[in-house]
């Protein structure tokens, strides 16, 4: 019987990048669901969307730096 530990996850369960800056210790996820919750403001409004990322930047909360951490983390972990 073989393992299912060493199978690559399904795309499903792929961390997101809220999550994964979490992790890492970036942000709280207090952060994230704050910047989580203008996305959704944003949008009731018709403002442009933005991504989670430039908001956490726009905060002070996360480097530039850190969000191409966590974007190269994730297309790594994509193309397993």
């Amino acid at each position: 019987m073989e393992n299912d530990a060493t199978q690559p996850l399904p795309k499903k369960f792929w961390p997101r990048f809220g999550m994964l800056a979490v992790e890492l210790g970036y942000v709280s996820m207090q952060q994230v669901r704050e910047a989580m919750g203008e996305q959704v403001d944003d949008d009731f409004a018709n403002r442009p969307h933005r991504l989670l990322g430039d908001i956490l930047v726009q905060k002070g909360w996360m480097s530039p730096r850190e969000v191409n951490v966590i974007l190269r983390e994730l297309f790594e972990r994509a193309k397993e």
